[in-house]
């Protein structure tokens, strides 16, 4: 046989086999289809993992950033003559700049590194590609998103536009110089000082936006206080003063006089307290969740919180019950507009719905003499579906049957599903003055084989007869009150005896004893009017709350004058004492001592391996109870990731260093994985390494910053945190993340005396194409911030201006997607 015409068997070398690490064995005898459906798992599952690990690094970068030192400043008030405050070492804005950027931006940076070097130093698609296809993503779909995700025609304007004017212009700058040193300078190739000088870009961006931010160059102003710096960092609840900067005194100051942390947190906690039926433990969640919310939190708290809710991580916002969401948000409203209506426990006299429960609708009712009839409602609930009757009689009280209402008692039966049925019965008039009279109606069981019900808290009705034949005569129902400080506001009932004919109307005044009006409570004089009929209302005074540990003071309100032929009754006058309510003051000190624990429990970092490894393994860091379908499945599918990382050493490990290195070398490691993962993908499907670069590797190493982005556009009170980072972002990925790779491979090249050639390709096309939309984006938030319709702001405004902008951003994204594939394809060939 001759086997010249056979070509050996090599299982090594089939199609789509070439990467750095991947594949680890033979797939030769695989089917392309199957192969792809792995890789696309596996890098879906990569994603994750970089995610997770990217939430370890945040951690040590945070560690790093929020070391503090203290400072001594001079205090005349105290016997040293001077106090120590503790300031931040590192400046927000070099810090937002440089490692919390990098730690944003490390996938991308570092999988352009992986591929230049693990391609024998020469330049490849998928690291450049993945930088400029995650810089369109971030600018356009993520702005888009933060622009309507602000709910309610609110809007968020950045604050800081020197240093966003600084970070704009560089984001533009950064692919400007991409074109001019690829097309302009040195075609198809990067010289050694080019390298160096997209490097020295970096350190340069930051000295520049640090100049800007403190104003250096500018007419000084008065130290600004931000008040987004509240008191939550990335590693625990604190002071605002551990957020202030070196130098600024006078911020502290301004912050010590008007902030205290626990005296913000027992505010809420005693409207919480206020709550009834609210379990302890649900109201500290609640308490901490409001607290979380309404704090400033940095780029890099945003990130890991939403890298935790894509893993089933532990939670940095608490979980809060959704059978308590109304209560919540009754909490969130102004004290005015708050329901007054209390919560109260019912017995389930229905035993689960098993039977059927009858009772009144209401305890009492009041019908004029003249009305000739009172209607009785009775209402039917829990197991509705079959039929079943009720008694219903009258009982005689100071009104007697026959001289003042006509006897009732007749059985009044419900049909299946029915749920409401009226009675009337008949009010005798006579033209005889009569003081107010009361009788009382009762239901009682029919006794039958075939039905089985209960009776529910209402089964006995008191219905008053109001004489009519007079306007009758108005006076306090009692000749004190006493007000508990917790109610905050008091209501001091009037009644109308002895007639309710026409409309009456008595004035009121409020007069100081041991309580002062503006002090202790919101006096002055008023009028109370009664429409025909109305037998009884309320005089409403508003309880201010006191810092005494024993309050016994008192006030009087006096009734003055009447109108409509009312007179007044024997007490025109009555006391009201407000006293301390220490059964409530002992809840809301449980509250808050329980708030602390959970905003002790929301720090992100892990103090020991021991908590490290619980937190790994349980769902949620072990909040069990806050747990939901897609955080087990979530928990489910990262669990591996979780234990190996369990083992990188704690932050609290000499300063957070041995957590960012170990960290940021599995994160070199992983991203290794993804652009072998993407690269052998892509080949399978017949996709270029510029297309899944763009598409695929973008969007999976921009999601976390996705969903952190849209978070902090929500909660915090400017756009700093959500659109203002990105264009700083996109600088540092450029400068980092082409720079270094670019100085490496040049000097490797230039030691070997060959010029270092980066081909041009779909590259600059999709620069200049990013370029473009870049500088639309940006004039449409210069525009938002300067135009009334759109809500004078980046971010948010009236519904019609932000979508209109949303859908131009998403569309602008399209296109450079659409444009850049097509490019790549060779479906369109733009010559550059």
């Amino acid at each position: 046989m001759n086997n010249s015409n056979y070509r050996a068997f090599d299982p090594f070398n089939y199609t789509c086999s070439e990467a750095l690490l991947l594949p680890i064995i033979s797939e030769a005898t695989w089917s392309p289809g199957v192969r792809a459906f792995l890789y696309i798992l596996a890098l879906l599952w990569c994603f994750l993992a970089v995610a997770i690990i990217a939430d370890i690094f945040m951690c040590s970068i945070e560690k790093i950033t929020s070391k503090t030192r203290k400072i001594r400043i001079a205090d005349s008030s105290i016997p040293e003559g001077y106090k120590e405050i503790e300031v931040k070492v590192w400046n927000d804005t070099v810090a937002n700049l440089s490692l919390l950027a990098l730690g944003t931006s490390a996938p991308e940076i570092l999988l352009s590194v992986i591929e230049i070097v693990g391609n024998n130093f020469k330049a490849g698609d998928l690291g450049p590609g993945t930088i400029v296809g995650s810089a369109a993503f971030n600018l356009l779909v993520i702005s888009a998103i933060c622009i309507m995700s602000i709910p309610g025609g609110d809007v968020r304007r950045i604050s800081n536009m020197k240093v966003f004017a600084v970070t704009a212009f560089s984001c533009i700058f950064a692919y400007v110089w991409l074109i001019i040193v690829l097309v302009g300078i040195s075609p198809g190739k990067i010289e050694i000082w080019e390298a160096f000088l997209t490097l020295l870009f970096f350190p340069l961006l930051i000295i520049i936006a640090f100049i800007a931010e403190k104003d250096f160059c500018m007419k000084k102003k008065p130290p600004r206080n931000d008040s987004g710096f509240v008191g939550i960092s990335l590693t625990g609840y604190k002071s605002p003063r551990h957020d202030l900067q070196e130098g600024n005194p006078e911020e502290q100051e301004a912050l010590d006089q008007s902030y205290s942390g626990r005296a913000s947190i027992y505010k809420i906690a005693k409207d919480l307290a206020m709550v009834e039926d609210l379990p302890e433990d649900e109201a500290a969640k609640i308490a901490a969740k409001k607290v979380v919310e309404h704090q400033h939190h940095d780029r890099g708290w945003y990130r890991i919180n939403a890298i935790r809710n894509m893993s089933g991580g532990k939670k940095l916002i608490p979980k809060v019950l959704n059978t308590f969401d109304e209560l919540y948000n009754r909490v969130q409203l102004p004290e005015e507009e708050r329901d007054e209506a209390a919560v109260t426990k019912r017995f389930d006299h229905s035993e689960g719905g098993t039977k059927p429960v009858i009772e009144f609708t209401a305890s009492a009712v009041a019908v004029l003499e003249n009305e000739g009839k009172v209607r009785i409602g009775i209402r039917r609930s829990g197991k509705i579906d079959v039929p079943v009757s009720v008694r219903v009689e009258t009982i005689n009280g100071t009104a007697l049957e026959g001289s003042d209402y006509k006897a009732f008692d007749e059985v009044v039966s419900f049909a299946a599903n029915e749920l409401l049925r009226q009675v009337y019965i008949e009010i005798v008039d006579d033209f005889e003055w009569e003081p107010d009279e009361f009788f009382f109606v009762k239901l009682a069981p029919v006794p039958s084989k075939d039905q089985d019900f209960a009776l529910g808290n209402l089964a006995i009705c008191q219905v008053t007869i109001i004489n009519d034949d007079e306007p009758g005569t108005l006076d306090f129902a009692k000749p004190s009150v006493i007000a508990k400080e917790s109610s905050r506001r008091i209501r001091i009932p009037v009644q109308r005896l002895s007639g309710a004919d026409g409309h009456v109307s008595v004035t009121w005044r409020t007069k100081d004893m041991t309580a002062f009006d503006g002090k202790d409570f919101e006096g002055g004089e008023g009028e109370l009017k009664f429409d025909n009929g109305e037998t009884s209302k309320s005089i409403d005074l508003v309880l201010f709350p006191s810092n005494k540990p024993e309050r016994d003071d008192s006030f009087q309100v006096e009734l003055l004058e009447t109108t409509g032929g009312a007179k007044l009754g024997r007490l025109t006058k009555t006391v009201v004492t407000i006293v301390n309510d220490e059964e409530f003051n002992g809840l809301v000190s449980r509250i808050v001592n329980m708030t602390f624990g959970n905003l002790d429990g929301l720090a992100l970092e892990d103090s020991t391996y021991v908590s490290q490894f619980k937190n790994a393994m349980n769902v949620n860091g072990g909040d069990i109870e806050g747990a939901t379908f897609v955080d087990y499945l979530l928990h489910f599918l990262t669990f591996v990731w979780k234990i190996i990382f369990a083992f990188i050493p704690p932050v609290h490990i000499l300063g957070g260093w041995p957590t960012f290195v170990i960290s940021l070398g599995m994160i070199g490691f992983l991203t290794a994985l993804i652009g072998d993962l993407a690269s052998l993908f892509g080949c399978l499907i017949g996709l270029e390494d510029s297309i899944t670069a763009i598409t695929l590797v973008a969007l999976g190493t921009s999601m976390p910053d996705t969903f952190a982005s849209k978070t902090a556009a929500i909660m915090e009170r400017n756009a700093d945190s959500s659109v203002g980072n990105v264009t700083g972002s996109n600088s540092v990925n450029v400068f980092l993340g082409l720079g270094i790779p670019w100085v490496i491979a040049s000097i490797y090249w230039h030691t070997k005396g060959l010029p270092f050639d980066v081909p041009v390709g779909s590259l600059v096309f999709s620069v200049i194409l990013y370029t473009i939309a870049a500088v639309i984006a940006l004039s449409i938030l210069v525009i938002r911030r300067n135009v009334k319709f759109l809500g004078n702001a980046e971010l948010g405004g009236p519904t019609a201006g932000k979508i209109t902008c949303g859908v131009i951003f998403i569309t602008l994204w399209v296109l450079y997607v659409l444009f850049s594939a097509l490019q790549a394809k060779k479906v369109i060939n733009v010559q550059i």
